[in-house]
């Protein structure tokens, strides 16, 4: 078995929109033949940002307390580390940069789920899509992904063209490019997650292409489900782990925020 055959994405309750405990994903990935699993719940923001979808910042040494639990449970039989799922949204780094200071993570994804106040991968806001021009929504989300990677705050970067989840694709690619050689530039690497196969697109983040084009950047690909119900463990990894080797990519974790692969 790899090394590298974590799970580097996945959720508990706490996020206020998963289910099953940290011991079942735990159990998930051991059934599911993975070597380890991350935790990697939705960090806590400001009491004014996305209050329902994350953890609040009284509950995060509850969430740290509970993958400890299953890291003494799991010992020896499962690799299990302790990561968040960041935000990034311009006027929040320092309390971000606040929350990491707070625990040894091992790993930290950096996602752009907002572009201004539209939470725009949200299905009871999707009608937006129809009012807005898609040549300017993926220029400013990537304007935005860009953001995530100079910031300093980040490992990777999450879910890369997740503007698309609905079916809304991006109708030239230009600002991916950019983006990729700014990803590149700051040496992060890439969430792969198969929680797309899962979605209305019905494809990975990143697309094929993006991942070829990422790898001729010689950007990494980091394993995630993104999974936020046990089940969801290590979905598609096979599929997964063709389409980056296809491409001549590279699969990575993190362990202590070091890149290891």
């Amino acid at each position: 078995m790899s090394p590298l055959l974590l799970d580097s994405h996945m959720h508990t309750p706490l996020c206020g929109h998963a289910t099953g405990t940290p011991r079942e994903y735990a159990q998930a990935a051991l059934d599911a033949g993975l070597a380890g699993i991350c935790f990697t719940d939705h960090i806590p923001m400001p009491a004014w940002y996305d209050a329902p979808w994350r953890m609040r910042r009284d509950q995060l040494a509850q969430y740290v307390e509970s993958v400890r639990d299953a890291q003494q449970e799991f010992a020896g039989r499962l690799d299990i580390r302790l990561g968040l799922e960041a935000d990034f949204h311009p006027g929040t780094e320092r309390y971000v940069e606040g929350v990491l200071s707070a625990y040894p993570w091992d790993y930290v994804i950096g996602s752009v789920h907002y572009i201004g106040a539209w939470g725009f991968d949200n299905p009871e806001y999707a009608a937006e899509y129809d009012a807005r021009d898609l040549r300017g929504l993926y220029r400013d989300y990537y304007v935005l992904a860009e953001g995530a990677a100079r910031s300093g705050l980040f490992d990777a970067i999450g879910h890369l063209d997740l503007p698309k989840k609905f079916g809304h694709r991006d109708p030239d690619g230009y600002a991916a490019l950019h983006a990729l050689d700014v990803i590149a530039e700051a040496g992060l690497s890439l969430d792969f997650n198969t929680a797309g196969w899962r979605k209305p697109v019905a494809e990975a983040y990143p697309a094929p292409d993006l991942t070829r084009l990422a790898a001729e950047r010689h950007i990494p690909f980091v394993l995630g489900s993104d999974a936020h119900k046990p089940e969801e463990v290590g979905y598609r990894f096979t599929d997964a782990i063709k389409q980056i080797h296809d491409v001549g990519g590279r699969i990575v974790a993190y362990q202590g925020r070091v890149r290891h692969g």
